[in-house]
């Protein structure tokens, strides 16, 4: 046998097995229609050529075997007991904001009450027409509206500049930062603006502005996905806290809530929180000029806060902010009396997902988070929502807890725009129009 032979044959089984340990994991999301056959399978070619394998490897690909056949009946154990829609199941479903990727399965989760919203994705969008999306969408609220169930909470990621994940089915509109000096009423047009495209699709809830001021210096080379540096408004609290306050008045004029995020701000984590945890070790008084933006705009009409996966260390060192209940409970909706609603960033990102997504979904709820994202990954909700809705069996999240949580979200819910006020707001549009030039790459 040659020496790579051999290499491999130390190497492949202990590589199975660790892939057979995090079956399903959001990294290997690319792999899911195939990963428990090829497991299964390269351990069964394996044991089948043992003789060109160390003896101990045997071992290790008949634990391959074993792993891999009890993490998928794992997964469906508990995908079949959130699908039987128990009244655990319901309870802490309403909390949960999932995207898709079969629309047969996420309209059986939002008839069974065990969804709250759906997020849209460029996956969603991709080679299709506006109507069709929409006639989509308009499917799932008129099965809820037979249900008796609230309306689903329809969210995009639309915030003009490079995160334009609803264009171009969507008109693609220049960053926010290219409204910085140009006063409130040019914001207000430019959120109007893009309501009426979010609306004529369905969207009722915009997951923006970014209101994390913009980072000093040169582009962070640890942050490859999150980009901050082309997504914030400005440097300047007030800067930001204005154009944001305008966009989201336009937002609301259309009929679309906005989300004010990423708290407690990202502008001075070296980490980026797609992949790798991050925290804050400044204290509280050290950030008061991040948190300006979020403490001017939480009080907003229509507004809600998301929450970052970075660990404020100085409140709470062991528990990002997104499931803390030091964060949430304590500093928002104490400190600062915040009785929005809070909806987490994604938990299949790799801040938190390895902790849990079930106990960081639990958690969430526990410390009065109102709404989890469960994106990127969307069956990865079906592992939340178990772990939640045990907890709450348990004790482990309270029923008042969550009775506040519903109230809140109730008082957000989307009202749709009267006739009159679709025809002010298109007539405002066309009488002042935006000037939809491209910003700087770096503004």
């Amino acid at each position: 046998m040659s020496a790579a032979a051999r290499l491999a044959g130390w190497l492949l089984p202990p590589l199975l097995l660790l892939h057979a340990w995090h079956l399903k994991h959001p990294l290997l999301y690319w792999l899911r229609d195939w990963e428990t056959s090829l497991l299964l399978g390269a351990a069964l070619a394996g044991l089948l050529w043992r003789r060109h394998l160390p003896r101990r490897m045997a071992w290790v690909l008949l634990a391959v075997l074993a792993v891999t056949l009890w993490r998928e009946a794992e997964y469906r154990a508990q995908r079949d007991a959130v699908l039987d829609a128990g009244e655990a199941m319901q309870a802490v479903g309403r909390h949960f904001v999932v995207g898709y990727t079969d629309f047969e399965e996420v309209k059986l989760l939002a008839a069974r009450g065990l969804i709250g919203g759906i997020y849209l994705a460029r996956r969603n969008l991709r080679g299709r027409e506006l109507t069709d999306v929409a006639a989509e969408i308009e499917a799932l609220q008129a099965i809820r509206r037979r249900a008796e169930l609230p309306p689903l909470i329809v969210a995009g990621d639309q915030e003009g500049g490079p995160v334009s994940h609803l264009s171009p089915l969507l008109e693609a509109m220049p960053p926010l930062a290219s409204l910085a000096g140009r006063g409130d009423a040019a914001a207000y047009r430019y959120g109007l603006q893009q309501a009426a495209g979010l609306a004529a699709l369905g969207v009722n809830l915009n997951f923006g502005p970014v209101v994390d001021l913009r980072p000093p210096g040169a582009d962070n080379p640890h942050d490859r996905l999150t980009r901050l540096g082309a997504r914030a408004i400005a440097d300047d609290p007030a800067t930001v806290s204005a154009v944001a306050g305008g966009y989201i008045d336009g937002l609301n004029a259309g009929g679309v809530r906005a989300t004010i995020k990423h708290f407690p701000g990202l502008a001075r984590v070296r980490a980026d929180t797609h992949l790798f945890a991050a925290r804050l070790d400044d204290a509280p008084a050290e950030l008061a000029a991040d948190w300006q933006p979020f403490r001017t705009l939480a009080g907003h009409p229509g507004t809600a806060m998301m929450l970052g996966h970075v660990v404020l260390a100085a409140i709470d060192p062991e528990r990002a902010a997104s499931h803390s209940a030091a964060v949430v409970d304590g500093l928002l909706r104490g400190d600062w009396g915040y009785d929005g609603v809070l909806v987490t960033d994604d938990l299949n990102m790799g801040a938190v997902f390895d902790l849990g997504i079930g106990r960081v979904a639990a958690e969430a709820l526990a410390a009065g988070v109102d709404l989890v994202l469960v994106s990127y990954d969307p069956r990865q909700a079906y592992r939340a929502i178990h772990a939640a809705a045990h907890a709450l069996q348990r004790g482990g999240i309270s029923r008042h807890r969550l009775r506040d949580s519903a109230r809140r979200l109730d008082e957000f819910a989307v009202r749709t725009p009267s006739p009159a006020l679709r025809t002010s707001n298109a007539k405002l549009i066309e009488t002042g129009p935006l000037r939809m030039q491209e910003a700087p790459a770096d503004s």
